[in-house]
This record gives C-alpha cells, structure tokens and sequence, in this order.
C-alpha cells in the first residue's frame, strides 16, 4: 500500500512539473522594455536635531613636535664615510 501511494506521489509531481522544464527561456536582450515615469514630487523637510544641549569640549594646548630636525645631517654623514 505504501508503495503504490509512494509511485502515485513521485508520478504526479513528474506531472506536474513536466510543464516548467518544457518552458522556453526568455531572451536575454529582448523583449519588452521597462520604463520608469518619475513625476515632479516636491519634498519638504525641516531640519531634525537631538532635544538636549550640546556639549563643548575644550580643546588640547598646542604641544611641541617631538621630531626634530637634524641640522648637521649632511656633515655627520660624509664624517662617517670618511673613515671607511
């Protein structure tokens, strides 16, 4: 019993969709062509902003570069070929 419920189910789904498998597939280029029509919508807004204060953060002192600049760069150099 179970068997023949088992074919009667498997045979009609190949039924069933034996139908989509013999669809043709649509052109990849053609067909129909889609158009948009965008009327002239005017959008007005106000402008939206957290209830509460702001906050003011006081801003770091100016701190010196700790990169500095080697004045005698060149001279140091040729001292250190020279003794090679």
């Amino acid at each position: 019993m179970k068997e023949l419920l088992t074919l009667v189910i498997a045979g009609a789904l190949v039924v069933v969709a034996a139908p989509a498998v013999a669809q043709e597939a649509a052109p990849a280029g053609g067909g129909d062509a889609t158009t948009y029509d965008f009327e002239d919508d005017l959008v007005q807004g106000d402008l939206v902003r957290p209830d509460g204060e702001n906050l003011m953060v006081r801003r770091r002192g100016a701190r010196e570069s700790l990169i500095r600049i080697r004045e005698h760069f060149i001279n140091e150099l040729l001292k250190s070929v020279e003794n090679l």
